[in-house]
């Protein structure tokens, strides 16, 4: 594989450095719903690392860098941290979603805002005889107006919002661009009852709030770069959402081990997220609240997981989330990650992050084992090599 990482100015987008000359100390990592990150080293000092102004290329928040393999872009960040010593050069560098966090949301947002309609009625029956004053015996006092929710927002709406709001900024716009979608889930309660509220004087973390909103909803992202134009100069930088995931079942592939599986990491099990009783609870307060306890009995000690989701109101909703999570934690063993080399089964880039893939290896006081796992990040090694970071299929509660 031709290899070569590619700098460029981050304020305006110029290229600096075609084919920086970087060893790796870990490689560029891809990471479903995160940055990913990738560090290097430069040794000796080299004159053409720094530009025409003087400044260092690679430099903190200011430069952007990139993996090409074959002429594809499979790694982009911004540099966000340097170290020097002597003529050596550490270069640290994550994913441009990470730029957010540690970002303060300075501005308001609400969706389902608990709305009480003005009552024309109040302060009219001073005398408080249930008749509204100067029409005794005409016109009684209505009830007043009965609250209600206000305008709710979508879960993706509210992601770019915030994105939008970093990137609104002086000196903040770093070019990424968010899929247009709609997700489908509206924050807040419908009536009112429980508002999804951001603001300022809460002195909120946009990175930290991005986070939250993916977990909870739940929803996918992933981060893409790729060459924008036929000349080979701009690169353009998307972030993919997912309803409520992304990737698919990929019965196209095969890993196996003897094939293209040259190396496992160790089998585990479920440990502190084994359960096999979980307890949901939904909405309301105190004793008022929604809930549900859902019990799998598997012959080993009892174990229970809660869950709190504000969303949920119906028994069947309830139970329906419990037996989600139910079913992601009763498993015996799962593959942390294994590697891969490029071959027909499976070739260099045909997987996307989110992906299924069937994984089929011997695994010895185990045997045979054959289960679907999911990809959650991605390693890309010089010699050919993909490292794959796994998790169950079974355990994602979609």
């Amino acid at each position: 594989m031709a290899w070569r990482y590619i700098a460029q100015r981050a304020l305006p987008e110029a290229i600096l450095d075609w084919d920086v000359p970087l060893s790796l100390s870990s490689n560029p990592k891809r990471e479903l719903s995160g940055p990913g990150s990738l560090t290097g080293t430069i040794e000796p000092e080299y004159a053409r690392m720094r530009g025409a102004d003087g400044q260092p290329i690679l430099q903190e928040w200011a430069t952007k860098l990139y993996l090409e393999v074959d002429g594809h872009i499979r790694w982009g960040g911004i540099v966000t941290k340097t170290n020097y010593e002597g003529s050596k050069a550490t270069i640290q560098a994550e994913g441009l979603s990470c730029y957010p966090h540690g970002i303060p949301y300075e501005s308001y947002m609400i969706s389902g805002q608990l709305i009480t309609p003005k009552d024309p009625f109040a302060g009219k029956d001073k005398n408080h005889d249930g008749w509204v004053d100067g029409k005794k015996g005409i016109q009684r006092v209505p009830p007043p107006p009965k609250p209600y929710g206000g305008p709710r927002i979508d879960a993706f709406d509210a992601f770019r919002n915030i994105w939008a709001h970093v990137q609104s900024r002086p000196y903040g716009n770093i070019g990424l661009t968010i899929d247009q979608h709609d997700h489908g889930e509206k924050l807040g309660a419908a009536d009112g009852s429980s508002p999804w509220e951001l603001a300022w004087w809460d002195t909120p973390d946009c990175g930290s709030t991005l986070d939250t909103l993916a977990r909870t909803i739940p929803f996918d992202w992933r981060e893409d770069h790729a060459w924008a134009t036929s000349d080979g100069n701009q690169i353009s930088h998307r972030l993919r959402l997912g309803r409520p995931r992304l990737g698919g079942k990929r019965l196209d592939l095969r890993f196996a081990g003897d094939e293209n599986i040259v190396a496992i990491a160790r089998p585990e099990g479920m440990g502190e997220d084994y359960a096999n009783e979980v307890v949901v609870l939904g909405r309301g307060e105190g004793r008022k609240m929604a809930r549900a306890q859902i019990t799998r009995f598997d012959g080993r000690l009892r174990r229970v997981a809660t869950v709190t989701d504000k969303t949920l109101a119906s028994s069947a909703a309830l139970r329906r989330r419990g037996e989600l999570e139910l079913a992601g934690r009763t498993k015996a063993l799962q593959i942390p990650s294994i590697q891969i080399v490029d071959h027909p089964n499976a070739k260099f880039g045909s997987w996307q992050l989110g992906d299924d893939i069937r994984v089929q290896v011997h695994v010895p006081w185990v045997g045979d084992l054959d289960v679907w796992h999911r990809i959650i990040a991605d390693e890309i090694s010089a010699d050919g090599t993909v490292t794959m970071t796994l998790r169950r299929s079974d355990s994602f509660h979609y």
